[in-house]
């Protein structure tokens, strides 16, 4: 399931995103922030590709609580 977000990018950020569209690389700017967003947490996260989303959301919740 996708939700729908709302952000603020810097114009640099989104006029590289926009070129990136125009030269056919990605169908649209939201499939190419995606993809960045997936490498980014892929990197940050290791584990994120191999969690089921139940498990992933429970490290979430846990991780808050942690904090508190």
């Amino acid at each position: 399931m996708m939700k729908i977000i709302t952000i603020n990018l810097p114009e640099k950020y989104l006029e590289a995103i926009q070129t990136l569209n125009d030269l056919g690389i990605y169908p649209s700017r939201s499939e190419a922030i995606r993809t960045a967003l997936s490498e980014f947490l892929d990197d940050e996260l290791k584990m994120f590709n191999s969690l089921e989303e139940d498990t992933f959301k429970m490290l979430i919740r846990s991780n808050k609580n942690n904090r508190s």
